[in-house]
């Protein structure tokens, strides 16, 4: 299946300068030690700050507040899990039919949720919308939708894409898996037979 040539990919930003790209990175290098040592819900901005050695207004600038940083912290996940889906092999990768895909993706998805739970439920918590508003999460939807399109071209693909992404807010898997108890195959189950349901 042929992919949108201009499909942005996570962490393809601009060329920076070296200056502001050395910053860039001791503002990440640090907001990473501080949720290894800590824990996500630790991250502020002036923690990042005080941290990195660099100023505060200096980290606002380059992220503009804490879930925009929390979703760089993401960003080198999503850039393996895009190239997966975008350039790997079959069936998650081309070369496998529409619906054998996005079951692939459904449970490779899962999984990369899963992995990453705290920094994303921290992003969620910091701003309930930042992530709709993500290159990663447009690259994702674009998948998802042109996936729906080619299995069931009478659907409307595009608010479907949305509502199956929707299964894995980082606040409802949180809920399942500490709350309700909810093993992690029977996770992947439920959402196979939710994809089975619809392609």
């Amino acid at each position: 299946m042929n992919q949108p040539p201009l499909l942005p990919m996570a962490g393809q930003a601009p060329p920076e300068r070296a200056d502001a790209a050395r910053n860039r990175q001791r503002i990440l290098d640090a907001a990473l030690r501080i949720v290894d040592e800590e824990g996500a819900k630790a991250l502020t901005m002036n923690g990042v700050a005080h941290a990195s050695g660099i100023g505060v207004g200096t980290v606002y600038r380059r992220f503009g507040d804490i879930s925009a940083l929390l979703l760089a912290l993401l960003d080198h996940s999503e850039r393996r899990l895009q190239a997966a889906f975008l350039s790997g092999p079959p069936p998650l990768g081309p070369g496998a039919p529409a619906a054998e895909r996005l079951r692939a993706f459904v449970q490779t998805y899962a999984r990369h949720t899963l992995d990453a739970e705290e920094l994303l439920l921290a992003a969620e918590k910091a701003s309930a919308t930042a992530r709709y508003k993500s290159d990663p999460y447009r690259v994702v939807h674009t998948h998802v939708q042109m996936l729906i399109r080619e299995a069931r071209p009478e659907l409307d693909a595009p608010v479907l894409a949305h509502l199956l992404l929707g299964a894995f807010q980082p606040s409802l898997l949180v809920h399942l898996r500490r709350e309700l108890d909810v093993s992690v195959e029977r996770l992947e189950a439920s959402l196979d037979q939710l994809l089975g349901a619809l392609v």
